[in-house]
């Protein structure tokens, strides 16, 4: 059969290109798609598949074959809701079945279309959305959950989040846990902790935070945590700025620790892993996450993990991480003392942590929802 995916995310990527490489840098939604569409090219050479993108694909993309092909389609514009829809209208192709992996269905897909939403995060925190973008989000998700087939999702909270939000049929929502990215191979040149504290101006121990800053994040109280504790640890906060970041950048000033906090911009994946293998610890002590990834990165790197106790979290870290209510700074400040007390349980942690991320994988992610892909068109 012939598979048609909407490849807008992999290469339109919402934090830019890396200034080395020219690729994009990709997090959320864009690496879910970017990942699927790699290792749905490696895993199957029975159906064929066509790649919908506003412009030409990136270098890291797949290679087109005999089963692989893209298709450029313009106007580049509001792509999905008019470029992809006058596709469909027109009838310049026809896919057996349509995966759209975002919320959005442009207005005139095929019958036998299936969309993924990996959180609803708009619903729960409306606040931290513009107007645009929550009332873009709200309508066409529910447009778009009414005429897909299936949806897919990555985590049972966010399943269930999805039936109730939409009153769907839970045998409609599909689970595909996502996997993580590969470590750093040996044949690229990473950096040595001691030339990663001088190019980022590291000098002591510190704890690891990894995410956009944004309030759903619940960095301001970890960092309010993090002024508690006693000794000369730093807190090192890797991401970019999201959406209403600016009180995020004020609050370690207000708790007294302005000299202890040290915010990084995007780093590149050989520098981030350095940071993840060196850190007393990772904390991710979200108020709501549709998986949280970087706990399974972390991990991957042998580095203890803390997490929030709610949302998919504890699906994301099962039994290889300690979890804090996040609401309580004082829960997150005690986890923090203990972690970085206590080295036999740092170790555990890790030995846990290199178990649990044996459970993911894209590939398995890609196998999932072929499977899933296939059923609809039977």
């Amino acid at each position: 059969m012939v598979i048609g995916i909407n490849g807008y995310e992999a290469v339109v990527p919402r934090f830019g290109f890396d200034p080395v490489t020219g690729l994009p840098r990709r997090v959320g939604s864009s690496e879910y798609c970017f990942q699927l569409l790699l290792n749905l090219n490696k895993i199957d050479r029975k159906n064929n598949y066509l790649v919908y993108l506003p412009e030409k694909p990136t270098a890291d993309l797949p290679e087109e074959s005999a089963n692989w092909h893209y298709k450029v389609v313009r106007p580049r514009k509001m792509w999905t809701l008019f470029g992809l829809s006058l596709e469909f209208l027109l009838q310049r192709s026809k896919p057996d079945v349509f995966f759209s992996p975002t919320h959005y269905l442009p207005l005139f897909a095929p019958k036998k279309s299936v969309i993924s939403i990996l959180d609803v995060s708009y619903l729960k925190f409306p606040e931290l959305f513009s107007s645009y973008d929550l009332n873009q989000l709200t309508k066409w998700t529910r447009y778009s959950v009414k005429k897909a087939l299936k949806v897919f999702t990555i985590s049972k909270a966010s399943k269930d989040d999805i039936i109730k939000t939409y009153g769907i049929a839970g045998d409609r929502v599909v689970v595909t846990y996502p996997g993580i990215r590969k470590t750093i191979n040996d044949k690229q040149k990473a950096l040595g902790m001691n030339e990663i504290k001088k190019k980022y101006g590291i000098t002591k121990n510190y704890i690891l935070f990894v995410g956009t800053l944004q309030p759903r994040k619940n960095i301001a109280r970890l960092i309010e945590a993090f002024s508690l504790l006693k000794g000369e640890t730093e807190l090192v906060i890797i991401g970019k700025k999201g959406w209403m970041y600016e009180e995020i950048l004020a609050t370690p000033k207000r708790f007294g620790v302005g000299n202890k906090v040290k915010f990084l911009d995007f780093v590149p994946d050989e520098d981030l892993s350095v940071f993840y293998k060196n850190a007393l610890c990772f904390v991710l002590p979200s108020l709501y996450e549709g998986f949280g990834l970087p706990i399974l990165e972390a991990m991957s790197y042998g580095c203890p993990v803390i997490a929030s106790n709610i949302s998919s979290l504890p699906e994301a870290g099962g039994d290889a991480a300690l979890y804090v209510d996040p609401m309580n700074v004082q829960d997150i400040k005690k986890n923090l003392e203990k972690i970085i007390t206590d080295s036999k349980l740092r170790e555990q942690l890790i030995k846990k942590g290199y178990e649990q991320i044996k459970k993911f994988s894209w590939e398995k992610t890609a196998k999932e929802t072929l499977r899933a892909l296939e059923s609809i068109k039977q």
